[in-house]
């Protein structure tokens, strides 16, 4: 009898630990790039879509107010590098499939304009700061002894079902004045893969563009 319940206070700590090491639903404060001036404004909000977000919106900010925006070219920041997860030729893909659906996305809420000449113009800068792959989090019918220790086995051997991520961070200025109207840090899930040794690719991590897209399209309009 000892010896079982032992088992099953090891099978409940570790399980505990591994709920502490869950993975957020929003970035960290160590998952921040630098491509945002402030981060220091961001609140977590949760928009229409149900999604968690990390935003801040300027007081007054009226989207009526301006002629068009200008979108600067979506860059990787820091600049990406190819790793044996992610090719150069996935890291191309991405950007562009993500470029192409902002822009769409984008051209529904504003004149789009070839450049950011003029008054009366937003400039929206948009980096993808992180494609990566992270751990699932336990279901419910995995927390009971046995199962925990197997799951917290897997998790630290790396063979645990991994969801794709994407991180996006959004600076959308506002040219006259130089200031930031709407700064965001989004955190977006794609498909789920095998493991860490799994390669990602551009369709794993579509759902998370289509997601941004989307509530986009969907920001209330002012």
């Amino acid at each position: 009898m000892k010896i079982n319940h032992l088992r099953i206070v090891v099978a409940v700590l570790s399980a505990s630990m591994l709920f502490a090491g869950c993975s957020s639903k929003v970035a960290e404060t160590d998952e921040y790039s630098g491509f945002l001036p402030d981060y220091s404004k961001l609140e977590r909000t949760e928009i229409a879509s149900g999604h968690e977000v990390l935003r801040w919106i300027a007081p007054g900010f009226k989207e009526s107010a301006y002629r068009g925006i200008y979108i600067s070219p979506l860059v990787y920041y820091p600049a990406a590098k190819p790793n044996q997860r992610v090719s150069q030729d996935t890291l191309n893909k991405i950007k562009d499939y993500a470029n192409l659906r902002l822009t769409n996305a984008l051209a529904q809420r504003q004149v789009l304009l070839p450049n950011p000449s003029g008054s009366r113009v937003l400039v929206a800068k948009v980096a993808i700061t992180a494609v990566t792959a992270e751990n699932k989090d336990m279901q419910y019918y995995e927390v009971i002894p046995v199962a925990a220790v197997i799951a917290t086995t897997m998790a630290a051997s790396g063979n645990r079902t991994q969801n794709t991520v994407l991180f996006f961070e959004m600076n959308l200025v506002d040219k006259d004045t130089g200031k930031t109207v709407i700064a965001v840090v989004r955190k977006g899930y794609g498909k789920t893969i095998g493991d860490n040794n799994d390669p990602i690719t551009v369709n794993d991590v579509k759902q998370a563009i289509d997601d941004m897209v989307k509530d986009v399209v969907n920001f209330p309009k002012s």
